[in-house]
């Protein structure tokens, strides 16, 4: 007879065998699964839980193996020499190790000040760990440096969502709506391959005729099985999404009825997608009009309809704004809050949603509220029991934080939970080496990570089958996380650890240890949020299998579907805001001439330090592998499992080569999973997105060269041959670059195009002037150009002139109307020599101003 499911803890080596129903350790889809202990090793089967229905994939089924992994850390690590990280790391006490964890903050902090102790997280922290993180960092440590590693995941989605519907949920609608929609189109999501069982309601929906549009550089798992495969250069998806505006508002298809209830702000819009036409979307971004137009169609036709986002699309410079222009996409077709249709985002991380909900960002308090908000502050610091002006005002982001670690102003002592950033930091190398540039360390981890093994003090952790708690899934259902087996002798959890650190600070009264007090106070400091959590209970999540959040009172039903009535702005309304394409921050060029874009595997995870540690996954995944076009790896002279090498201007990382025609010829692909010598991140472009401090993980400039044959063990980078980390320097400004007019690509091709959205200031219709230096071209040394179109907008209310000029000397005028465009074939012009100067000048009546959209192709021989 199995064992009875039960949603209390069976005791390590206690003699009596029971099965906990809790959930799976991975990805946001917290798949439910009974873990049986009593006898070793742990054993699991699946639960049908509404996010897996029975369920798993192969990181699920393999997560016990670690619990008893020979590699486990159990006690805390410190410096045989204190001071010299170059000493080893020995095994300590308990009382040595926050000894000198406690006296390293009171050194830094009497020397330099509050803020150089700072804390980094994870979204792998239960709902009440990230909580207590946030709550220590500003009440025990009374810093304002705090951040946490989601801040490289979901942060673009929730800048988006929080500016056009006033609230941040990845999906504000169940999982199970997939399976009815008519319609869904993906964009930078492979959930094939990263969460494997929410494939079957995409399977549903197909089953039902549903069709799939799937958005992404390669032709993952999930692009296979769609209707419908769009393969964009990386960074280009907010070119493409606005493309597919442009075509609704060209078509008619426009939900001007939704557009006038329930948004504002469309007629901006409007005007901006008026410069992306079918022809320069597909210039931009090498999807075919045929496929921007059969996508149109598909979407604006359903009666159910769905886009989703991911990483793939948000892990840019101008991650946000590409969230906005699907969902400025998502609003013109009316989809938002219409039963079975919206916009959502794919959550990554296991408590990612909830992790950015509670306070572990570096401007934010419980509920979603606002750091900077004076009635926030009141309000969480009222629960706290601590004086509002007591709380530290908004410290820096992410990157930012770890970018200033060990020098003057920024954090001089760290402390680490749940968080690999030697391995999951874009530019790692530079980040490891600000990591050795603190004065202390402290790392809270299961296993000696590549983070842990520069710290001064390594403390164990219990695993995710020994703590409870709540986690929040990617549709925003907050769940338990029960625990099935007590952690290994004097191994706390790290709610425990941080109550205990409070003590020794002085603030122990204010901590608890114990879950389920800390969710009843996260209740009271949530209530009135955003993200409201205060009717909900232990109690409640058992009896309905989890409950989805706002959830204001115990009689409130929560809420599965947001939106349906109104939008959480002041007024009710969605806000459509303008957005415009930029180039990416590192456009290939002679020396680094592909695009390098990241992601996940089937059978690894994150930073992969559980994962890697996996025998039954290292059997799946064993190496990582960097994904090349066969012309690309034939041109290089690279075949099938070669050690190749990618470099970019950050560093040198060596990868098996997978020679596959499911990516396009002139972008290589790596995996993050890795450290050492194959870190992908070792390469990634740490340029930050404005408004979410996203770095640019998803694109940047590289280069290829085949390092020998096959091997078992990949050999690591010549450390001499690897660039100098860059020397810290205060944040600059991260505003995106105006697009320069260079090709984002070095596939050799002989069209050649002037083009782009430029200002214009008139001076007379017969004072013609230079626009910008963009559109200005020599025709090279030894080819010949010629013209063979040109297409212009006016956004003015008065007739401008555009005049095309071959060194100098006027070829031809072209007039375009007031708010009008024109499009001239050029196929009659001469030839045009090597060394030929090719400019676009303007002129607009005397003090006229407005925007001109301008589009001048020309083909070299």
């Amino acid at each position: 007879m199995p064992a009875a499911v039960v949603p209390e803890s069976a005791e390590r080596g206690a003699g009596s065998v029971r099965a906990t129903a809790t959930h799976c350790p991975y990805c946001s889809l917290q798949c439910g699964m009974a873990v049986t202990a009593g006898d070793r090793p742990a054993t699991l089967v699946p639960l049908d839980f509404p996010t897996n229905r029975g369920g798993l994939c192969s990181k699920g089924w393999s997560s016990v193996e670690l619990l008893d992994h020979p590699e486990r850390l159990l006690r805390p690590l410190v410096r045989a020499t204190p001071g010299d990280r170059t000493s080893p790391l020995v095994e300590s006490t308990w009382d040595d190790a926050l000894g000198r964890v406690i006296e390293a903050i009171g050194r830094t902090q009497r020397t330099y000040g509050r803020d150089a102790v700072g804390c980094f997280g994870g979204g792998s922290l239960t709902n009440e760990q990230a909580y207590q993180f946030g709550k220590f960092a500003r009440v025990a440590l009374r810093t304002s440096a705090i951040d946490y590693n989601g801040r490289f995941c979901m942060s673009s989605a929730a800048g988006a969502a929080n500016r056009a519907f006033g609230l941040d949920r990845g999906m504000p609608f169940p999982l199970s709506d997939i399976a009815g929609a008519d319609v869904v189109v993906l964009v930078g999501s492979n959930p094939a391959d990263t969460m494997p069982p929410a494939m079957q309601w995409f399977d549903a929906g197909r089953e039902r005729g549903a069709q799939h549009v799937v958005v992404d550089p390669r032709r993952t798992a999930t692009a296979r099985h769609a209707e419908l495969h769009l393969q964009p250069l990386p960074g280009t998806d907010l070119a493409l999404a606005n493309g597919l505006l442009h075509l609704a508002i060209a078509e008619g298809l426009v939900d001007e009825a939704y557009v006038a209830e329930r948004t504002t702000g469309f007629d901006d819009v409007r005007a901006g997608v008026a410069a992306y036409w079918p022809d320069r979307v597909e210039r931009l971004t090498g999807v075919p009009v045929e496929q921007q137009r059969r996508t149109l169609l598909t979407l604006a036709r359903a009666e159910k309809a769905i886009i989703l986002t991911a990483r793939g699309a948000e892990q840019h410079r101008s991650g946000t704004d590409t969230a906005q222009a699907w969902i400025n996409l998502a609003l013109a077709l009316g989809l938002p809050g219409r039963p079975g249709s919206g916009w959502g985002t794919v959550t990554g991380q296991g408590n990612g949603q909830g992790g950015r909900e509670h306070g572990q960002k570096a401007d934010q308090l419980p509920g979603y509220r606002s750091l900077a908000d004076p009635a926030a502050r009141a309000h969480v610091a009222a629960v706290w029991g601590v004086d509002p002006d007591d709380l530290p005002m908004p410290g820096r982001s992410a990157f930012e934080l770890l970018d200033a670690l060990g020098t003057e102003g920024g954090v001089r002592t760290l402390l680490v939970l749940a968080s690999n950033v030697a391995v999951s930091a874009p530019d790692a190398r530079r980040v490891i080496s600000r990591l050795r540039d603190l004065d202390f360390l402290v790392v809270s981890d299961f296993f000696l990570s590549e983070t842990a093994e520069l710290a001064d003090v390594v403390l164990p952790s219990a695993m995710w089958a020994e703590e409870a708690g709540t986690m929040t899934n990617l549709e925003g259902r907050v769940i338990r996380r029960r625990r099935a087996l007590d952690p290994p002798a004097g191994v706390p959890d790290d709610l425990q650890l941080l109550a205990t650190l409070a003590e020794r600070l002085g603030a122990g009264a204010l901590f608890s240890g114990d879950p389920e007090t800390v969710f009843g106070e996260l209740g009271r400091a949530s209530s009135g949020g955003t993200a409201d959590y205060a009717g909900i209970s232990y109690a409640r999540i058992d009896d309905e299998d989890g409950v989805f959040w706002p959830c204001p009172s115990p009689e409130h039903p929560g809420t599965p579907r947001l939106f349906t009535e109104r939008f959480a702005t002041p007024d009710g309304r969605a806000r459509f805001l303008r957005v415009e394409h930029v180039e990416a921050h590192e456009p290939p060029d002679g020396e680094y001439p592909y695009v390098l874009t990241t992601g996940r595997v089937l059978a690894q995870y994150q930073s992969g330090t559980q994962t890697r540690r996996s025998r039954s996954l290292s059997l799946i995944a064993p190496t990582p592998r960097a994904e090349l076009h066969p012309d690309l790896a034939r041109r290089l002279g690279i075949a099938q499992d070669d050690v190749v090498e990618l470099a970019t201007r950050r560093g040198r990382a060596r990868f098996h080569a997978q020679v596959t025609d499911a990516i396009r010829p002139d972008v290589v692909f790596a995996p993050f999973h890795w450290g050492g010598g194959s870190s992908a991140n070792a390469l990634t472009d740490p340029a930050l997105d404005p408004t979410s401090k996203m770095p640019a993980f998803k694109v940047c400039a590289v280069a290829v060269t085949r390092v020998g044959g096959p091997e078992e063990l990949i050999p690591p980078p010549d450390a001499a041959t690897q660039p100098r980390p860059t020397a810290h320097r205060p944040p600059a400004g991260t505003e995106p670059r105006s697009p320069s007019r260079k090709r984002s690509t070095r596939v050799k091709s002989t069209p050649r195009f002037l083009h782009g959205v430029y200002p214009i200031s008139g001076e007379g219709l017969t004072k013609p002037g230079p626009i910008d230096a963009a559109l200005r071209y020599t025709v090279p040394s030894g080819c010949s150009a010629q013209a063979l179109y040109f297409r212009g907008g006016n956004s003015t209310g008065e007739l401008v002139y555009v005049l095309l000029l071959r060194d100098g000397e006027p070829m031809r005028w072209f007039p375009i109307g007031a708010k009008a465009d024109t499009h001239v074939p050029l196929r009659v012009v001469e030839d045009l020599p090597g060394g030929s100067v090719i400019e676009l000048h303007a002129a607009a009546p005397e003090g006229v101003t407005g925007e001109l959209v301008l589009d001048l192709g020309l083909v070299e021989v």
